[in-house]
């Protein structure tokens, strides 16, 4: 029987982003007729003003949020550029949308992961204007590859996600209206952060979920004078009770036409630092340094994670020009003995993985969505999180405030021996590493650079070439931190040369769960002698396990993969052998959260609900916890993650 219907007024949103209300009985012939010719309603292009306000705290001044809304459109024929869209005036064709966006979230198709192409428009007037002598935008991630038009003129264009990147506004409207249009290519590539790939049915994956979007929000910023390119503060603790060596230093580009003198100062807390006046050539850029020495400093640790308040101030000709503000922390963190410390004290961290992903918003999640995972990760007793990627500049800030430590990856994952072969890929990847090291290394919550994930098992010359290459300069921009890379728990594999340089080794274990090389791990109980004999290939290595976890979806008994139980059985035998190794610099289990991964996903589950990889703690759309989230609470709690304070000699 039909339900009887409704007398309610009908609210239909346009393509536009107008709302109708239809009463009576005519309205479902209405809503056919808007539906089928969305052309005949075209967008409305609304300039407006981008909002002073950022999502994030540490940053330079002069910073705007470019909200409100923008305009977007598919492109399935790859015509736009023939069909003048950098350039076009009219609004036929375009929707409403915001940004940060996803455009196929909640579309879970082969087609949607393989990728495609859209078009973002965003028509804004400046703030105001005064002493901006020039604009820079920036975004903090596209998914993958972006061009950027302003005023119908390319201003750049950029291949990667999960980093920021900028462009000079050129040709910039002082007054009126300006056009932003951003061409989004998701289509991945073998040789892409992460490569796409196909399962054995032919099915594209690539690692994990391929949103397709700006994924991140978008900034302007106003340069008065002078910017800044580049801000690093390095404190060192030689030891748990000493004085700490603070450096301050910042690389200042003169963004006028002519010879500046430019001078900085710096505020550490309390103290005050000057690091000098230099003359910066026009369109030039100078480096300014200054070191102190904080006295009795309160240092940061998972358990008191004490942060200091730092600026940057600019001037020249004694008239302020900008600043520059962020937080920091005082702490050692070093691999000593073969085991990860944190102001001398052992460190055996119980961690968990996580995406930036919701069901609703796909990556393009917002700030409440990483409140509750940072949440959730304390509730479990956590005190270290990992992704595959560099996370969002707000939830490393939350990291830094609530004593979470992060294992900062850059998305160089399951590329074999074969596509590392390619020096152009390598070079790729160890740019990555680099742009990770200088964005990031100012978070006291980073504890290691993570150069990789599940490479192949047995390394030839040219993962090895890359594994010195990407140490190298981690270690050349952030002496201070280990660098690490996460490694495929595989018997097989047998003790590698080519990890000498890597200070921090992570394993990924799945014993009883997947096969492995010949069904190697598919007995559990061999868990236990092969973490020893990782042990005895690196001693001198801290060793961690960055990753084990089992699938669940249903009730079922404990023997039958997939079940709630199932599940408790494989955390509580994993974290029962991880606490018979007191070498261990931790565990982590992957993951908090599930989320999208690829549309053939069964993950070991012979009852799977691909795409979503549900080994996850937490069910997906409903951040319900599942029973295995309690036996991995009561195993962290038992755990002493921060130790006491090491003797001498390690």
């Amino acid at each position: 029987m039909a339900p009887p219907a409704s007398t309610e007024p009908l609210a239909a949103t346009l393509p536009s982003g107008v709302v109708l209300r239809i009463p009576g009985m005519r309205r479902l012939l209405l809503c056919l007729l808007v539906l089928a010719l969305p052309g005949l309603v075209p967008a409305v292009a609304q300039a407006d003003r981008p909002s002073a306000r950022t999502l994030y705290a540490d940053g330079p001044s002069g910073r705007f949020l470019l909200d409100g809304p923008w305009l977007f459109r598919l492109d399935p024929g790859d015509t736009g550029i023939n069909d003048g869209l950098p350039s076009a005036t009219s609004t036929d064709g375009w929707n409403r949308t915001s940004v940060p966006n996803a455009w196929n979230v909640g579309d879970d198709s082969p087609a949607s992961m393989a990728g495609g192409i859209g078009w973002y428009r965003k028509d804004f007037e400046l703030p105001d204007a005064h002493r901006a002598l020039q604009w820079v935008i920036r975004f903090e991630s596209v998914n993958y590859r972006a061009t950027v038009w302003l005023n119908g003129r390319e201003i750049g264009a950029h291949a990667g996600a999960y980093l920021p990147f900028e462009f000079i506004l050129s040709g910039l409207r002082p007054k009126g209206t300006n056009r932003l249009v951003v061409r989004v290519d998701s289509r991945l590539q073998p040789t892409d952060f992460p490569p796409s790939g196909q399962t054995s049915t032919g099915i594209p994956s690539g690692g994990w979920w391929n949103y397709s979007g700006i994924i991140r929000e978008v900034y302007l910023r106003r340069v008065d004078t002078a910017d800044f390119a580049q801000v690093l503060v390095r404190p060192t603790l030689r030891c748990a009770t000493c004085d700490a060596k603070v450096e301050m230093s910042a690389v200042m580009r003169n963004a006028t036409r002519k010879a500046r003198p430019i001078s900085l100062t710096g505020h550490f807390g309390s103290q005050t630092a000057e690091l000098g006046t230099q003359r910066v050539a026009a369109g030039g850029e100078a480096t300014f340094t200054a070191s102190f020495t904080v006295r009795n400093p309160r240092l940061w640790s998972p358990t008191s994670p004490a942060l200091y308040d730092v600026s940057f101030v600019a001037r020249t000709n004694d008239r302020q020009i900008g600043t520059y503000v962020l937080h920091s922390g005082i702490r050692s963190i070093k691999v000593a003995g073969g085991r990860l410390t944190i102001n001398d004290r052992p460190v055996d961290f119980r961690g968990v993985g996580f995406h930036e992903d919701s069901k609703e918003l796909g990556f393009a999640i917002d700030n409440a969505v990483r409140d509750k995972l940072v949440a959730e990760t304390k509730a479990l007793g956590a005190t270290m999180m990992r992704t595959h990627y560099p996370p969002s500049p707000y939830l490393q800030e939350l990291a830094d405030r609530d004593g979470i430590l992060l294992w900062s990856e850059v998305p160089v994952y399951s590329l074999s021996n074969g596509r590392l072969a390619d020096p152009k890929v390598r070079g790729a990847a160890v740019e990555l590493v680099k742009e990770n090291v200088e964005l990031n290394r100012n978070h006291p919550s980073v504890m290691a650079w993570s150069i990789a994930n599940e490479l192949d098992s047995v390394p030839d010359i040219n993962q090895a070439d890359y594994i010195n290459r990407a140490t190298a300069v981690a270690k050349e921009l952030d002496p201070t931190r280990p660098t690490a890379m996460a490694i495929l728990g595989y018997i097989t594999a047998g003790c590698q040369a080519a990890y000498a340089p890597v200070d921090f080794l992570g394993v990924n274990d799945y014993f009883g769960w997947y096969p492995g090389p010949g069904g190697s791990i598919f007995d559990q109980e061999r868990l236990s002698g092969y973490l020893d004999s990782v042990r005895a290939c690196y001693p001198s290595k801290a060793i961690a396990v960055t990753e084990f976890g089992a699938e669940a979806n249903r009730d079922g008994p404990a023997e039958e993969k997939g079940t709630w139980a199932a599940q408790e059985a494989f955390v509580n035998y994993h974290l029962g052998v991880y606490a018979t190794k007191p070498w261990l610099s931790g565990a982590t289990y992957w993951a908090l959260n599930e989320f999208r991964i690829h549309p053939g996903w069964e993950g070991g589950n012979p009852r799977p609900q691909p795409p979503i990889h549900q080994k996850g703690l937490l069910i997906y759309g409903s951040w319900q916890r599942k029973p295995a989230w309690n036996d991995v609470r009561r195993w962290y709690a038992r755990t002493r993650q921060y130790g006491r304070a090491a003797r001498a000699g390690g």
